[in-house]
């Protein structure tokens, strides 16, 4: 019996990147998977309390940090919370702005993105979208098989952020318009776009989010 052909989209693995978008802490995960199966390469937060209340400090910081994680992990696509719309009108608009600098960052590099609002992130990973951080942060361990960490507030975010690209590699993609183009494409197509590498600086390694 001869056996269809696995699609180029099925043997070659993709990476995704996850934003929780934050004023303070933005957590931020980035995923490779292939066909079913994902595998975890960093997740972790942007922690932007030190620099106070001075807000342009803090897109600065995220789109400076957007963009280095982008170049050494080179995303095909972005997904990206939405902001949560509560009642305090000033912290929307800073959350607002925060989310776009994320966006920004990666359509600068012509990676496609998509939202998805957090109901629809919880209900693709615990099954309810309802779920508490403590109960996405524990379905994503046994998921992923990661070993236990205490479940502070920064960790959290960060596993807030694994749960949003969980969220579309369940999507299978469908949600990301055809004709996006990925940063690793882009620079194999133009390999003078980018700059050569900061002598002596080490190569990325897997990171996982410590205790905080």
């Amino acid at each position: 019996m001869i056996l269809p052909l696995a699609s180029s989209s099925e043997l070659l693995p993709k990476v995704i990147m996850g934003v929780d978008p934050g004023t303070n802490l933005m957590g931020y995960a980035v995923i490779e998977v292939q066909g079913q199966h994902a595998r975890l390469l960093e997740y972790d937060v942007i922690d932007m309390r030190k620099l106070g209340t001075n807000h342009a400090l803090k897109l600065k910081r995220i789109f400076e940090r957007m963009t280095e994680l982008i170049d050494e992990h080179l995303p095909d696509e972005l997904a990206i919370e939405a902001p949560f719309f509560g009642v305090n009108v000033q912290s929307m608009l800073k959350l607002g702005r925060a989310q776009g600098v994320a966006i920004a960052a990666c359509l600068a590099r012509q990676i496609p993105y998509v939202e998805y609002a957090p109901t629809k992130v919880k209900q693709s990973v615990t099954g309810s979208g309802n779920a508490s951080k403590e109960q996405v942060a524990h379905m994503l361990r046994q998921t992923l098989k990661l070993p236990p960490i205490e479940e502070a507030p920064k960790f959290l975010d960060a596993t807030d952020a694994l749960a949003v690209a969980m969220c579309h590699h369940y999507q299978k993609g469908n949600n990301v318009k055809a004709g996006g183009k990925s940063w690793g494409k882009f620079l194999a197509d133009n390999p003078g776009k980018l700059a050569a590498p900061v002598a002596g600086k080490k190569a990325p390694a897997v990171r996982k989010k410590p205790a905080a």
